[in-house]
């Protein structure tokens, strides 16, 4: 039988990637059927201890003051950085663009600008960040996981790019994503599967995926993501990282290709996923800094506020009053996930903060509300894109051997949404208004908790789960409202990690009553031994466009955590 035009051009592809990889930078591969490969980059010999210890630098504040003072060159980190991103490709297959000399020269570039002047470039100064596969950098293609997208050349960097030379970055990968990026795991016929670095047999999640196990490998200090249903989040919790969902248009878009280009009612948005709280701040305030405003028409004006980082809405982050959703009443979370919870209750509490339930609000309409939205074209825009090539439009996320025995059966969209058919104009406008009047409706919501709280004021921010799951198996990862509520609603949203999975800690709940086949499905999925020792991450919401603040809570909840935890474990 005949090889398809489509596969060989992705086999092609492919096998270019393969060939950018210095041969002396190649690792005696662990066997597959080593799950966790969190250690090998430290075990495999490739990494200096000088290497190694840059690459476990994971406090980002602390890298930029030893690149900034020239303890550290730019060249020296880059190399370091590059070297364990490609460790974790061979592990995980996370990476698409693989640019070595050019990312070289522009660290060369920075230092050379260092020596010079005795002034850094900017806040991010020679500072490696890894980028998705949707943010275009001149002379590079662009492929986003698609066949007939091979070959395709970018004529200028996205604004983002441009924003990241002026702050002094060195962009140096670009990370893997999954065909028509709606999906919360991370496979494309043209660069193949990502996996989880903590079990390989699990997801990454998606569709930043590739941002996630990268970065989870501490092969990037800042890896940039999108996400318009969880693409950032779910990723970030899946791999134990810390990230941020930012409102729309707050920080800029523009130049990034993307799917469903057009569809502006729930805009995707970007975001960095790293290793520390750090991290989040320094990349989000170094963008905002930089006036995106100025390169992108629909970034938002608004300059960093201190004010807000401060909490001066918040009282100044004491006292502050949290509410945590337990369940978002369609889909019941798994036992990890509830204990994480039960954790993050258990340190605000003992750091002074008073920690509500949150009532969850006309959450089924909102459900069908967005997802009518994403559905109203029926697949025209994914269709169009795979017709490019012929290749087939990818159905599932299951491997054709192993976690096909878990995947799930997930009418639940359908049954809620019916059978996807192409809106006209009229209609879709419809679901725009009725966006708009949830919206108004859940602000209410949250302004009425005032009278619970005891602060004075409304709950200050919401956590709840990322998933109702820690990392699934391939295939498996079926659910994503948890994330997506708060794209409908527009907050601004951190993820942190918060424990992991525990065998014996997190037994089957017993028997409960399902709401609908996806709760069932989910429920029948868990098994202690097979999450055993998966990361969970929580999300933290604040409210729209209040970035600033979302982050100085994320860093009262994680202070908060440590001490907790080292106050536990003595």
């Amino acid at each position: 039988m005949n090889t398809p035009e489509w596969q060989i051009r992705c086999n092609q592809r492919k096998q270019q990637q393969l060939d950018l990889i210095p041969e002396e930078w190649r690792i005696a591969l662990p066997p597959d059927s080593q799950r966790n490969v969190l250690d090998v980059p430290r075990t495999c010999g490739l990494l200096s201890a000088r290497e190694l210890e840059i690459t476990d630098t994971v406090d980002v504040d602390m890298l930029l003051y030893k690149l900034r003072t020239a303890e550290w060159s730019s060249v020296e980190v880059t190399t370091a950085f590059y070297k364990r991103a490609i460790i974790a490709q061979q592990l995980t297959n996370c990476l698409t663009e693989i640019f070595i000399d050019r990312a070289l020269a522009r660290a060369k570039e920075v230092d050379e600008h260092l020596a010079k002047t005795g002034t850094p470039i900017g806040p991010l100064h020679g500072l490696p960040i890894s980028v998705k596969d949707q943010f275009c950098i001149k002379g590079m293609e662009t492929i986003m996981g698609y066949a007939g997208w091979i070959g395709r050349i970018a004529e200028t960097d996205s604004v983002l790019v441009e924003l990241l030379h002026e702050c002094g970055a060195v962009p140096f990968v670009r990370t893997n994503v999954p065909q028509t990026l709606i999906w919360g795991e991370t496979y494309n016929h043209v660069f193949g599967r990502t996996t989880n670095p903590y079990n390989r047999y699990m997801t990454p999640g998606g569709s930043s995926g590739g941002e996630g196990a990268l970065v989870a490998l501490r092969g990037s200090p800042i890896g940039v993501g999108t996400d318009i249903g969880g693409s950032v989040r779910i990723p970030a919790g899946f791999c134990g990282l810390y990230g941020l969902r930012p409102s729309y248009e707050r920080l800029p878009y523009c130049g990034a290709v993307n799917a469903q280009e057009g569809q502006e009612s729930v805009s995707s948005v970007l975001g960095p996923m790293t290793n520390s709280v750090a991290g989040v701040r320094a990349f989000t305030k170094a963008i905002i800094d930089a006036k995106p405003w100025r390169r992108d028409p629909l970034a938002v004006r608004k300059a960093w506020s201190v004010s807000e980082y401060a909490l001066e809405e918040h009282g100044g982050g004491d006292k502050m009053c949290f509410a945590i959703m337990w369940d978002n009443e369609i889909v019941k979370p798994h036992p990890p996930v509830r204990r994480a919870m039960e954790i993050v209750k258990g340190a605000l509490e003992e750091a002074g903060h008073t920690v509500i339930d949150w009532e969850p609000h006309r959450h089924l309409e909102i459900y069908k509300n967005v997802e009518s939205i994403f559905a109203a074209d029926e697949g025209h825009d994914y269709r169009t894109d795979c017709a490019l090539s012929g290749e087939p439009l990818i159905q599932t996320m299951s491997p054709d051997t192993g976690a096909h025995a878990y995947a799930l059966d997930a009418p639940f969209a359908k049954a809620v949404v019916g059978t996807p058919r192409h809106l006209n104009a009229w209609e879709l406008w419809q679901l725009h208004r009725e966006k708009r009047a949830l919206r108004k409706s859940h602000l209410d919501h949250w302004e009425a908790t005032a009278a619970r709280t005891g602060t004075g004021r409304p709950v200050d921010a919401i956590i709840s789960p990322v998933a109702p799951y820690a990392a699934c198996p391939h295939g498996c990862n079926s659910d994503a409202f948890y994330t997506t509520l708060f794209n409908t609603l527009d907050y601004a949203c951190a993820v942190f990690p918060v424990t992991q999975a525990d065998a014996a800690l997190d037994r089957p709940d017993p028997p409960h009553d399902f709401r609908n086949g996806e709760d069932e499905a989910v429920c029948k999925l868990y098994d202690p031994e097979l999450w055993h020792g998966m990361p969970v991450g929580l999300q933290l919401a604040g409210r729209t466009q209040e970035e600033e603040g979302v982050i100085g809570m994320l860093e009262v909840v994680d202070a908060a955590l440590q001490t907790y935890k080292e106050s536990q474990s003595q």
